[in-house]
């Protein structure tokens, strides 16, 4: 590849990833989003045709793949009701993060040599995107009535997501000290089941109603997982995507946490607490009977302290 050919891609690089940075700030307005997200796909498009050509992949196989991509994506958008779109966010998600996963896994193989940072990135691209993959699954499951939309809680329960987690741990460290072998690869393999396991056991310990700040902070890990997984392969538009959707997806989980009032610890360990220290007796026994719009009206009135202006004619 002559140095021009290298210029005109790292150009397409750059292209893509202003692309990329003025769609997610048009996407901060109602009446510019649906804008912000053509400008952000034909980002996607110039970032795809870069890759092509820098990496002398056949233009046949990646035309194929655009239609097929294309053709499901929009019987999904154009099928999906507005009211189930965070269940397609959930979903979209979880492939971001099976991708960093695969793409972690198949350079595990490609680079057994690799250096100490090559090494910690495959293994960040295979945690995050495994805790994105199979914890999105789990929130489009309550979300969409699949699964119960309570909280999951067994006895024991945090016990066994710490230890998940100190396995991880544990094999990652040793990965990172041994990576070729045959127990290496067990190791791995192991590492990457883990990950899968860590996303359901974080995600059915939360109720429903909280699905929604959830599959922000899921997002956020899905970008981070194809940072990772940019840094592996060497890829300056993935890195700068992976982190501009990692970015945008902790802002949005903090102001969603804010409109709720309720902190992100709250959100994502309450159940967990309810679980360990609430009592079945003191629970609220009875049936939800509902109320019409008449009633409520006559409700506020009554306990409003201005009731007994209610007559009076307001200027």
């Amino acid at each position: 590849m002559t140095d021009y050919s290298q210029t005109i891609i790292d150009l397409g690089y750059i292209v893509a990833s202003i692309l990329f940075i003025l769609g997610i700030k048009m996407l901060g307005k109602p009446e510019r989003a649906r804008m912000g997200n053509l400008v952000s796909a034909l980002g996607m498009l110039v970032a795809i045709v870069a890759v092509l050509f820098e990496c002398c992949l056949s233009f046949e196989w990646g035309i194929v793949g655009l239609i097929i991509g294309s053709f499901i994506g929009i019987i999904a958008a154009r099928t999906v009701q507005m009211t189930a779109m965070p269940q397609m966010v959930a979903i979209l998600n979880g492939f971001g993060g099976i991708a960093s996963l695969l793409v972690g896994w198949e350079n595990f193989h490609s680079q057994p040599d690799s250096n100490l940072f090559v090494r910690v990135a495959i293994l960040l691209a295979v945690l995050i995107g495994g805790v994105a993959f199979s914890g999105s699954l789990v929130a489009y499951g309550k979300l969409a009535g699949r699964i119960s939309g309570r909280p999951i809680l067994f006895w024991g329960q945090q016990l066994m997501n710490a230890a998940i987690l100190a396995v991880i741990l544990i094999c990652s460290a040793f990965e990172l000290y041994q990576p070729t072998g045959a127990l290496a690869y067990v190791v791995f393999l192991l590492v990457m089941g883990l990950s899968l396991a860590l996303g359901v056991a974080a995600v059915i310990s939360i109720g429903g109603a909280d699905m929604p700040v959830v599959i922000a902070l899921l997002n956020s890990y899905s970008g981070l997982a194809a940072c990772a997984a940019g840094f592996i392969i060497i890829n300056t538009v993935l890195i700068v995507a992976g982190s501009l959707v990692g970015a945008s997806g902790l802002i949005l989980t903090g102001i969603m946490c804010k409109a709720m009032n309720r902190s992100l610890g709250n959100v994502l360990f309450s159940g967990l607490k309810a679980g360990a220290g609430s009592n079945p007796a003191a629970e609220v026994q009875g049936e939800p009977k509902p109320i019409t719009p008449e009633d409520a009206y006559i409700s506020s009135k009554r306990h409003a302290p201005w009731s007994s202006c209610r007559d009076t004619a307001w200027p």
